[in-house]
């Protein structure tokens, strides 16, 4: 296989066919890129057809995302995420590897690296810590029971909603645009055509599950995610966007549970970063893949 562009493949995780993209180069030192909440694997393509001229590169889906399978009882524990990308990673005999992870898909990567520090070379995230101790803080303390009880209703009231469908795919593309304001013309097209699909009557909606956008009512205690931050070994980039809704952890106290953690702030870049400033985020991610 050459590292031309993405081929589609497919490995089994609980019992789900989950997707995949390999770019190829087989002999380079694995490069996993893993994408954030509702998204999918082909927004890494500009950073993909970069890097995999020296890295064997692939991206998957995450479960309920892009052409992976949909979870059938429509929940999506943090546990089911990291057991896939574990599967993934073993199943490819990828380890040791070198991880870079947005979003949903950072906090699933950093809670690997920490249970398996000795299968991460590298790691970066891009702002994958999730909500600041403020923004916590902020939300109210619930205790388990009321944390359960809300994760019920929001189940419910998604079990009543229906993807939503676009009569042409320029409304949906519209919509990807208004997301992000930093993104050209190019890129929006690229993001939308890639994460949508087709209705048998001729309408456009997006690929992911609409159970994807609830949490599940059970995780680990917050103590307990700063220890697995604690136990990662591997050199680790945060990645955060000065006009981004996330809280940089240098400023708010979250990166003194990392042992062997740096920050690295991008001006004139909100929440996707690896979009936002491509050619920056690229060569900054090549020095320190290499460093």
């Amino acid at each position: 296989m050459t590292f031309g562009g993405p081929v589609s493949g497919s490995f089994i995780s609980q019992r789900l066919r989950l997707h995949y993209v390999d770019w190829g180069n087989p002999e380079a030192p694995p490069l996993l890129l893993l994408h954030g909440g509702r998204d999918h694997c082909r927004n890494w393509d500009w950073v993909a057809a970069d890097l995999a001229r020296d890295w064997h590169v692939i991206a998957p889906d995450l479960r309920g995302h892009g052409d992976s399978g949909w979870s059938p009882d429509g929940n999506y524990a943090m546990a089911a995420f990291v057991y896939d990308l574990a599967q993934l990673i073993h199943q490819k005999d990828m380890a040791p590897l070198s991880i870079i992870a947005h979003s949903l898909g950072g906090n699933i990567a950093l809670r690997y690296a920490g249970l398996y520090p000795d299968k991460v070379a590298k790691l970066i995230a891009i702002e994958g810590l999730g909500p600041s101790p403020k923004m916590l803080a902020e939300r109210g303390v619930r205790d388990p029971a009321e944390r359960m009880r809300n994760w019920i209703t929001e189940q419910r009231d998604l079990s009543r909603r229906l993807p939503k469908r676009y009569a042409v795919i320029g409304e949906a593309l519209a919509r990807m645009q208004a997301e992000n304001k930093h993104l050209n013309a190019e890129q929006a097209r690229h993001l939308t055509v890639h994460g949508m699909l087709q209705n048998e009557d001729g309408s456009w909606s997006w690929k992911f599950d609409n159970y994807v956008r609830s949490f599940s009512g059970v995780d680990i205690p917050y103590a307990d995610l700063e220890k697995l931050w604690s136990a990662i070994t591997c050199p680790t980039l945060l990645v955060y966007g000065a006009e981004s809704w996330a809280s940089n952890p240098e400023t708010d106290g979250r990166l003194k549970h990392f042992n062997t953690a740096t920050v690295s702030s991008y001006e004139r870049a909100g929440h996707w970063v690896h979009h936002d400033r491509t050619a920056d985020f690229i060569a900054e991610a090549r020095g320190f893949l290499t460093s």
